[in-house]
């Protein structure tokens, strides 16, 4: 039987792990050395967490049947002055998402997407956007979610998606969540 997903929204408790999600999310290419964990100090990659709670910041976390928590999503609003690698305007939020190495590949982060949609669309935001490297295989996820390349930022693609009820392009309910638990069916 398939482990039981729940997708809660995040709890001040929940910051140090959205710190550690901020770290997992930073892709770097096979074969290259990892990066150093100073890189979180960086005001480039700090603001996505700094002073978190602010108006507009939303988070969830994935979380097992035992209570382990798996993986995370965030979103944020930035300004022209202080953009995001995702920037694309003021009144649309950057998605930050990410997953626990050992739990890849197993639905999580459709289930984190679907969330974040179904609050994105409660709250009447419009559009939402992301930045991710092109050789990322979440590439796969977020064109599902009807993310489209705006732009390029280094060597990352800047993209936007329209905010769908569910998230996925054409699908009008959640096909892989229970509304009333937020868990996997």
């Amino acid at each position: 039987m398939p482990e039981t997903i729940n997708i809660r929204p995040a709890e001040a408790a929940d910051l140090p792990f959205l710190w550690e999600m901020l770290f997992a999310s930073m892709y770097t290419p096979e074969g290259e050395p990892p990066l150093s964990r100073d890189i979180l100090a960086r005001p480039e990659i700090s603001k996505y967490l700094d002073d978190w709670g602010k108006e507009g910041d939303m988070a969830f976390i994935a979380v097992s049947s035992e209570g382990e928590r798996l993986g995370s999503i965030t979103l944020r609003l930035f300004d022209p002055e202080h953009p995001g690698y995702g920037y694309v305007d003021e009144n649309t939020p950057e998605l930050g998402m990410a997953i626990l190495p050992e739990h890849r590949g197993k639905g999580i982060g459709t289930l984190l997407m679907q969330r974040a949609f179904e609050e994105l669309h409660a709250a009447g935001i419009p559009s939402v956007s992301l930045s991710v490297d092109p050789r990322n295989r979440a590439m796969k996820l977020y064109e599902r979610f009807g993310f489209t390349e705006v732009g390029m930022s280094g060597t990352s693609v800047t993209m936007k998606a329209q905010v769908h009820r569910s998230g996925i392009q054409g699908a009008e309910e959640p096909k892989y969540i229970n509304r009333k638990r937020g868990t996997r069916t």
